[in-house]
């Protein structure tokens, strides 16, 4: 039996997965590995390196040891030759963020290259409009 090898939807959600899950257990190493090198991360008033970034994740409370439900969710793909965008759910550590995760796929290979985040202060960690 020939094996087939994955569409590129199937890769860049099992990234956005591996991301979900770096996230969850604090695994700097994981996520440096689905981040290009030179990613930014920007939330509003806030830019950090991918450095300054994976810093913090490091020294934060780590969500699987705390207890926390694994809620993360891809609310849409959009996928165009080799760029994709990735609007994802991530309650985390008492907030609801939304993510925009850009993606490129370069040397065949698809990577994290942009990342916007914002806490939605109007929906608590249970997904729930307060």
């Amino acid at each position: 039996m020939m094996k087939t090898s994955k569409t590129d939807f199937e890769t860049v959600t099992e990234l956005v997965t591996d991301y979900f899950d770096g996230l969850y257990q604090a695994d700097v190493a994981k996520l440096r590995r689905i981040f290009h090198k030179d990613a930014f991360l920007k939330a509003p008033g806030l830019r950090r390196s991918l450095e300054e970034w994976l810093a913090l994740v490091a020294s934060r409370p780590i969500p699987k040891e705390a207890g926390e439900s694994y809620d993360f969710k891809i609310l849409a793909v959009d996928l165009s030759g080799d760029q994709a965008m990735v609007k994802v759910e991530c309650p985390l550590l008492g907030n609801f963020y939304i993510d925009f995760l850009g993606l490129l796929k370069e040397d065949g290979r698809w990577l994290i290259v942009n990342k916007m985040y914002a806490d939605n202060p109007l929906i608590g960690s249970e997904g729930v409009i307060q």
